[in-house]
């Protein structure tokens, strides 16, 4: 979660800076590192785990999962968005602006309440 939290904010970051620069070129080896050394293999894991624990329980039926993993396919979502805007960003080739990734940047954060809620109160 730390990551799909503070990736958008590095590109936010990065999308303020000067395409080929110094700093850009620091802000890609941070991106992809923070993706492919962080993000992707927590990702694979929760889901691995995730899959794990709701055959155990005998969790899937259960309506509070059903809609708890529609919160999981949105992060999942939001992952596989960042991974694509990093591979733009590695290639100078953004052409968005920072108030689109600080808009970003908000998604993972609501979604990962709603997820935490759902988990916690069980509302349905």
């Amino acid at each position: 979660m730390a990551a799909l939290l503070y990736l958008p904010r590095l590109m936010v970051y990065h999308a303020q800076a000067e395409a080929g620069s110094p700093q850009s070129d620091t802000f890609k080896v941070m991106e992809r590192r923070l993706l492919r050394a962080i993000a992707t293999p927590a990702m694979i894991a929760a889901w691995g785990l995730g899959v794990t624990l709701a055959t155990i329980t005998n969790a899937w039926s259960s309506p509070w999962l059903h809609a708890k993993l529609v919160g999981v396919a949105g992060l999942t979502a939001m992952h596989m968005a960042m991974a694509r805007w990093v591979r733009t960003f590695a290639s100078d080739a953004n052409r968005r602006s920072p108030r689109f990734y600080r808009i970003a940047n908000e998604v993972p954060t609501l979604l990962m309440v709603v997820v935490v809620i759902l988990v916690i109160v069980k509302p349905i």
